[in-house]
């Protein structure tokens, strides 16, 4: 028999925020930058570096990000890097840019995009990257390096796309849920009304209307991810 009914997802819990100093924020922002971007070579040699920066954050925090590198020394870069193709490149409801999740491809996007390159030159730095500018790997970098409020306010503005991320990250049963889940113990609580928007998201899925690449802006392609300008 064909099911023509589902249940509707339920919400997840809810993770409390942890206190952090400063330091510790960055390091937390920085570490998860760098272990959301894709598993290459290098990648796999600077775990041992990451773990000595880990050490320096809350228990529970740390145990995220040790658990996770655990899993990727365990795996081995091949097979590792198969897995997070088919988990960011394959699954609609995985992707690593924080806009789709609220302009899915649409129309829309394109200005979403330049607000956000907006948003990184009020804060100081130019984006200059092979991705596109709401990454969140370079989110979190930026969050990472810089004191303005700026970067905490784009993070916050698309708490959503972050949620919505975790969730489908936690579903799967995802190793990087893990990292999702650190960096979402370093953000703020959330009120009833942002958790309502992304029941939505979670539900809905993003928007689906497709546009071709041209009507996106161009944007830079050298290597660096964010540089202070």
């Amino acid at each position: 028999m064909i099911g023509r009914v589902t249940p509707q997802r339920m919400m997840p819990d809810p993770l409390p925020s942890l206190s952090l100093r400063r330091e510790q924020r960055a390091t937390a922002h920085m570490v998860a930058s760098l272990l959301l971007d894709y598993p290459d070579d290098a990648w796999f040699s600077r775990l041992p570096v990451l773990r000595a920066h880990v050490a320096t954050l809350p228990h529970r925090m740390a145990q995220l990000f040790d658990g996770f590198m655990d899993a990727a020394a365990a795996t081995g870069p091949r097979a590792w890097q198969a897995q997070y193709v088919a988990t960011f490149d394959l699954k609609r409801r995985c992707s690593l840019y924080l806009t789709y999740y609220a302009t899915g491809d649409t129309r829309r996007r394109g200005a979403a995009l330049v607000a956000f390159l907006d948003a990184y030159r009020a804060a100081g730095w130019e984006f200059e990257a092979d991705e596109l500018p709401d990454y969140l790997p370079a989110v979190l970098e930026l969050s990472a390096s810089s004191d303005s409020p700026i970067a905490a306010g784009i993070l916050s503005a698309h708490r959503e796309g972050v949620e919505v991320l975790r969730y489908a990250l936690e579903s799967q049963d995802s190793p990087w849920s893990a990292v999702v889940r650190a960096v979402t113990l370093s953000l703020p609580p959330i009120d009833e009304r942002t958790r309502e928007r992304y029941l939505r998201l979670i539900n809905d899925g993003p928007p689906t209307e497709t546009v071709g690449i041209d009507t996106l802006p161009p944007f830079p392609v050298r290597p660096e991810m964010v540089r202070e300008g």
